[in-house]
């Protein structure tokens, strides 16, 4: 108890109570010499050890109250201490001056320290009714009634001051909680927004790696080969194969080149709409490589799309028609792309020489792909990032079948 008392000496909270302690010490031990030694009757010599003794335990107390405020277990026997104790010095002292003075104190203290809950104000109503006791004994009811009316007064005075002190106090006290709150808050928010922030790197790097894979990487890699066939058949003296590989390198680096710049038309042309996009890259597709592509385009107009969706299936769109490109070997290509029922369907059909699923592992929950076929990797997840579905049907000599479906709202 002694280690608790002493943190509360060296607390915050009792330093700022510092002041009304002394206050009220001063108030109260002027109060006393004045009263106890008026002239021409003092109080008697042999009483003032006795009311020395109640005033040092009374004013400690008071001292003592930031540690009751805390440790409420501690409440009850405070304020019936202090009544005890203040009724006591009334009747050592013989002096209704006293009265006023000591019950005051207390009630400003009660509201003030302890709040307007239901113990504390039973302990104001108490020490009201002490008072009118001390008046009682000390003159029977014509002191009592003489008293009165400076009594209520100045009773009512200080509860009224101190309820509004109180409430002032509460609201500031609200008022740094939920300023902390808000420093606390707008830390978290920034935290969060740095973690978006590198989220948001984290996914653009991606789409850049699989553009950069998509265009740039497989190309140069054929060319490599090409390259690399070319100059061992120089070595061996095959200069008309040579020559042919050569010229196919050529069309290989003009096709490649022409990849990179359509890729980094899509990442310039961000004003587009979708089915602007869309169109696009049909056409696109068309003159590239001379293959139909039969578009089916059904997205309402004036309806927004979400933009993450948007650029999602644009990018979707292009792998696909690009792997078609590359590998399918296609006659016929279908594109449609349909909005309804909240959710974005895209459809994309070839009539080539297909493929076994299976051996891709683009079921769900595996991950694994086997080379080159990474831009079905990169489709599958654009959809899981926006909680869509992949579904992809092949068969050799049969052809592949992509249907994927966007919702609106994530």
């Amino acid at each position: 108890m002694l280690k608790s008392i002493r943190s509360i000496f060296q607390s915050d909270e009792f330093a700022e109570a510092r002041p009304f302690y002394l206050i009220i010490t001063f108030i109260l031990l002027v109060t006393t010499t004045l009263t106890l030694f008026r002239l021409p009757k003092p109080m008697p010599f042999v009483r003032l050890p006795i009311f020395a003794m109640l005033l040092v335990m009374h004013l400690a107390l008071h001292w003592l109250s930031s540690y009751v405020a805390i440790h409420r277990q501690w409440r009850i026997p405070y304020l019936l201490g202090q009544g005890v104790l203040a009724l006591a010095l009334v009747i050592v002292s013989q002096r209704p001056e006293l009265v006023l003075a000591l019950f005051a104190t207390l009630v400003t203290e009660t509201l003030g320290l302890f709040g307007l809950t239901r113990l504390p104000v039973l302990g104001v109503v108490g020490y009201i009714g002490l008072t009118a006791v001390s008046f009682f004994m000390l003159g029977g009811l014509s002191l009592l009634m003489e008293w009165l009316s400076p009594t209520v007064s100045t009773m009512t005075l200080l509860i009224i001051f101190i309820g509004m002190y109180r409430r002032q106090s509460e609201a500031r006290a609200e008022s740094q909680r939920l300023l902390a709150e808000l420093a606390a808050t707008n830390r978290q928010l920034a935290d969060y927004a740095a973690q978006v922030e590198s989220l948001t790197l984290a996914a653009e790097r991606q789409r850049m790696a699989r553009e950069l894979h998509d265009t740039l990487a497989q190309g140069v890699a054929g060319l490599v080969l090409q390259l690399e066939a070319a100059n061992n058949h120089l070595e061996n003296g095959r200069f008309p194969r040579a020559q042919t590989i050569i010229e196919q390198s050529m069309r290989r680096a003009r096709t490649t080149l022409a990849d990179a710049r359509a890729a980094i038309d899509d990442l310039r042309l961000d004003n587009r709409t979708l089915s602007e996009a869309v169109q696009y890259h049909a056409d696109r597709f068309t003159r590239a490589t001379g293959i139909p592509c039969h578009l089916t385009l059904d997205v309402t107009s004036g309806t927004n799309i979400p933009p993450v969706i948007a650029d999602h299936a644009e990018r979707i769109i292009s792998e696909s028609l690009t792997n078609i490109t590359r590998h399918a070997q296609a006659e016929q290509v279908w594109l449609a792309v349909v909005m309804a029922d909240g959710q974005l369907t895209i459809q994309v059909r070839d009539d080539g020489v297909g493929f076994a699923v299976d051996k891709l592992a683009l079921r769900e929950g595996e991950t694994a792909v086997r080379a080159g076929h990474y831009g079905l990797l990169g489709m599958r997840e654009r959809v899981r990032l926006v909680n869509g579905t992949f579904q992809i049907t092949s068969n050799i000599g049969e052809g592949t079948n992509l249907t994927i479906t966007l919702p609106l709202e994530r």
